[in-house]
């Protein structure tokens, strides 16, 4: 048995609530000021104080949302924090614009341009640094919380780990409370279930992570009221098999709670439009200025070899759906085009072609599947039907991709997985990636594809050929 372990009293994390308040006023403060100098900026302070009243009443239901965000808590990602600190400010201005408006406020349109330009690039901007500052905090040992597992199997071993990855969430696992000892514990085994009530308060336990099977329903019982009468905060963990770890989604059917196994943003209608309106824009302008390269690039194509300049190929697209892709012809006509993958040095490719992929200029002409819905700007690679057929056999989770529709760029691109797929662990690198970006979609992410593709062409890709 384990000695209870002390710290110093002033770091443990009893001031951590006040974190979330601390936070807001700070918001409320830059959102003062910022409308303040929006309105210096744009003719002077108005002397409607309405206007100040609606600046801080508009924060109200900022407040609502966040507190029903399940992803604000200690391990949130720096990603996480800049998609919520621009949905902060988009509601703020939405309720801010729509009561200042019914009220007959007197505020010109510039004002509210400059003062939401200003918020957008501030509050994200604090949100970050400040989530940072704390993080940095709790990796020195402060503002932390003391935590016990009940339970030793593999669902309490991975959760031990994940607490454990980062010093910044500000997690202390004391150990484990088991009626079965497990030799393979990650951390110390501070006794049985039975002794979580008698060393609750000499550990100063602030939560308590129940690993157990729910079956188990006399010691969860028994742990849930143990927990209560320490002033601990419980959670139940799931006992859910590894190879379906992942976000997961709750709903309840009546009084039955159901976990969904994977997560799709893109099953947001919002988020379908938004996607769908930024595709259409994006392409809108890519393809009004598409003469500028059209005719260089055409004209290249046609004297390196005989045949069109475009080249058209059936892949698979959204839900398994096959549209035509459009590309910029980089090889010389050959019978396999629709079955054999380019590969390096490949002696179809001619010497046009090889600049075109290498700089990615041959998938321009796709903007044409985006603006017609095909396809859309970021999203997985499409494929050669063959491939299709072949890798659906091969690899699990390959159709999952096909859940958003196809992109020109997309995450598995940008990081290293472009290219033939000579090898199937190629594959299975390339449909992780996939994967991964149509269960953590988001328009950042979305963003930070279409910056790193660019800063890619420009320097020139390996894999491209």
């Amino acid at each position: 048995m384990h000695k209870p372990f002390r710290m110093k009293k002033n770091r443990r994390g009893r001031f951590g609530k006040y974190l979330p308040g601390l936070f807001s006023m700070a918001d409320l403060v830059i959102a003062n000021s910022l409308f303040a100098l929006a309105t210096l900026l744009c003719g002077g302070v108005p002397d409607n104080k309405m206007l100040w009243v609606l600046v801080n009443t508009s924060y109200l239901p900022v407040m609502l949302w966040l507190s029903g965000k399940p992803d604000m808590h200690r391990t949130l990602l720096m990603d996480h924090v800049v998609r919520n600190s621009c949905g902060m400010v988009a509601i703020h201005a939405l309720f801010f614009c729509a009561l200042s408006l019914f009220l007959n406020a007197d505020l010109p349109l510039r004002t509210y341009a400059v003062y939401y330009g200003m918020m957008f690039i501030a509050i994200p901007l604090w949100w970050v640094a400040s989530r940072s500052i704390v993080k940095s905090i709790r990796r020195r040992g402060y503002n932390f919380l003391r935590v016990a597992i009940v339970g030793t199997g593999p669902t309490a071993m991975r959760l031990f780990n994940e607490l454990q990855s980062d010093a910044g969430f500000g997690y202390k696992v004391l150990g484990f409370f088991s009626d079965e000892p497990c030799a393979d514990a990650a951390g110390p085994l501070l006794g049985s279930i039975d002794d979580l009530d008698r060393l609750a308060q000499a550990y100063e336990i602030d939560e308590v992570y129940f690993t157990l099977s729910g079956s188990q329903e006399d010691k969860l019982g028994k742990v849930v009221k143990i927990a209560d009468k320490n002033m601990m905060q419980f959670y139940y963990v799931p006992q859910i098999p590894r190879r379906l770890s992942r976000s997961f989604s709750l709903r309840n059917i009546g009084v039955v709670p159901v976990l969904s196994i994977r997560r799709n943003p893109l099953e947001s209608i919002i988020n379908q439009w938004l996607k769908r309106a930024f595709d259409i824009a994006f392409s809108s302008t890519a393809l009004l200025f598409s003469p500028l390269v059209l005719l260089p690039v055409g004209i290249a194509i046609k004297l390196s070899s005989p045949g069109p300049i475009f080249f058209k190929q059936e892949r698979t697209g959204y839900r398994g759906e096959t549209f035509r892709c459009w590309k910029f012809r980089t090889m010389r006509l050959n019978a396999g085009a629709d079955s054999q993958q380019a590969s390096s040095d490949d002696p179809r490719t001619t010497r046009v072609g090889q600049f075109l992929r290498h700089t990615s200029i041959d998938e321009l002409p796709q903007f044409v599947n985006v603006w017609l819905g095909q396809m859309s700007v970021v999203g997985p690679r499409p494929h050669m039907l063959k491939h299709t057929e072949e890798y659906a056999r091969l690899i699990d989770l390959y159709m999952v991709r096909h859940s958003v529709k196809p992109g020109i760029t997309g995450w598995a691109q940008v990081n290293g997985f472009r290219g033939a797929t000579d090898r199937l662990w190629k594959m299975e690198k390339r449909v992780e990636c996939d994967v991964w970006y149509v269960e953590n979609w988001s328009f950042l992410l979305d963003m930070k594809i279409i910056v790193r593709t660019l800063i890619n062409a420009i320097s020139g890709e390996e894999n491209a050929y």
